[in-house]
């Protein structure tokens, strides 16, 4: 799709990757003006996963795609018809830019889906928070595959400079904070749960928590406090004004 530039370019860069595809990046100026979404109501808090991509703090959830997993059959052939050309021959050389290819045919349509996303979030919402996630730990993990094929901290780095720009707040929750132990309802702190529980009751209220769902729902409740300007203090009554 062709579009207009904003401005004269003040430098161009061509880059080829590793697939032989070829993209130009343009240095432009922007009015940041532009980029400003009018207000609007509602804030979302962000669950990430394995099994569901996200589930949000209003019930809904953003089904995983697992793009690598559903081409790992593929990829898998196409490596082992690399590792049996012969080193240095053209078609040892084809066969790496088809593996190349499979691979950024992945790595493309996870970017997409963490754009669409990332953009539909900021738009309908003045606020989004997330939790943080230790990545690097996980993907040391049996779940290491998971990890990576979710992408999460791509999706997140999309969260934050799109909420930025459109002027809305953004927060990132520590992940030490336990949005799995708390109930959201009333604040009741029922300790760890091992990952096979998914649905837990407050022994405090009652309430029957799905635990993902709770988690988002606590993480937008941390994320508020977050965001939250600091009330000024009021004098007490021995105070003397100065």
């Amino acid at each position: 799709m062709d579009r207009e530039l904003p401005s004269d370019p003040s430098s161009v860069t061509l880059v080829k990757d590793r697939s032989g595809r070829y993209f130009v990046s343009f240095v432009v100026e922007t009015d940041p003006a532009v980029d400003l979404f009018p207000p609007t109501d509602g804030d979302q808090g962000i669950d990430l996963g394995l099994t569901r991509f996200a589930v949000l703090a209003d019930g809904s959830h953003i089904a995983s795609p697992k793009y690598l997993r559903r081409a790992e059959k593929k990829l898998k052939k196409r490596q082992r018809e690399l590792s049996r050309k012969k080193k240095g021959s053209n078609n040892r050389e084809k066969a790496r830019i088809k593996v190349a290819r499979g691979h950024a045919s992945v790595a493309d349509a996870r970017r997409n889906f963490h754009h669409q996303w990332s953009h539909k979030l900021t738009s309908e919402n003045q606020a989004v928070y997330t939790e943080t996630l230790n990545v690097r730990g996980l993907a040391r993990t049996r779940l290491a595959k998971g990890v990576h094929d979710a992408g999460w901290t791509q999706f997140v780095t999309m969260l934050e400079y799109k909420a930025i720009r459109r002027g809305r707040d953004f927060a990132k929750v520590d992940r030490l904070f336990p949005s799995s132990q708390i109930c959201s309802a009333c604040g009741h702190r029922d300790g760890p749960k091992p990952l096979r529980v998914r649905h837990w009751t407050c022994p405090n209220c009652s309430t029957r928590h799905d635990r993902d769902w709770n988690a988002g729902r606590n993480v937008r409740l941390e994320g508020r406090r977050i965001v939250a300007p600091a009330e000024p203090s009021t004098p007490g009554p021995g105070a003397r004004r100065r």
